[in-house]
């Protein structure tokens, strides 16, 4: 028995929801909860494939298949010689708009998500400028494996507004920066999305 896209989606989106709770979770109970949504994706699945819930958990068994690096989304809109930045909660600095890219999204929806999400402005992805080992730049050290995907995008509309994560949303000139959370941007990264902005020939980097 086939799957249908649409429920498969849903089933990605409980079984990554309750994979992320417990990677994070403290509280027993809230683990507790987890589990049972684990449990309610299993059956989900027998139902669906006509396989028992036990077979059908082990599709989806935490760290049971190959490890794979995350993936990390960030967007530079420009208006003429200004890049649109926003200021983030945590360390009080600015980054080009971005974050992980959710179960279900493609990457060119994840970053525009992110961009509404955390500066109020609708982009759209019209280049992949890089695609970035983030180990291989001079990044603060982080306790995982990222791939950043680096897109020029185009501002749509909408209106500056700060998000959950971030408290201020603001243009600033390409070559006079604010200070970088440099775990997110850095001012080469900034530099080479300008130079693709006005050079959409240029070849997309990568590692």
């Amino acid at each position: 028995m086939s799957t249908p896209a649409p429920l498969l989606e849903l089933i990605r989106k409980l079984q990554a929801i309750a994979q992320t709770g417990l990677a994070f979770t403290r509280d027993p109970y809230d683990r507790e909860r987890y589990l049972e949504v684990q449990s309610v994706v299993s059956g989900l699945l027998g139902g669906a494939l006509g396989v028992p819930p036990a077979a059908a958990a082990q599709l989806f068994a935490p760290e049971s298949g190959y490890a794979t690096p995350k993936l990390e989304v960030r967007g530079a809109v420009f208006d003429g010689a200004r890049v649109l930045l926003v200021r983030e909660r945590s360390d009080g600095c600015w980054t080009l708009p971005g974050g992980w890219v959710d179960v279900n999204d493609a990457p060119s929806q994840a970053v525009a998500r992110e961009i509404r999400e955390e500066s109020g402005y609708e982009a759209r992805a019209v280049k992949l400028a890089a695609l970035i080992d983030r180990r291989r730049h001079p990044h603060p050290p982080h306790l995982h494996h990222i791939y950043k995907l680096m897109f020029v995008c185009e501002l749509t509309g909408g209106a500056p507004a700060a998000g959950l994560e971030t408290d201020a949303v603001d243009f600033f000139p390409v070559g006079s920066l604010p200070p970088l959370s440099l775990g997110r941007t850095l001012p080469a990264q900034v530099a080479h999305l300008y130079r693709h902005r006005l050079e959409p020939a240029l070849p997309t980097e990568f590692d």
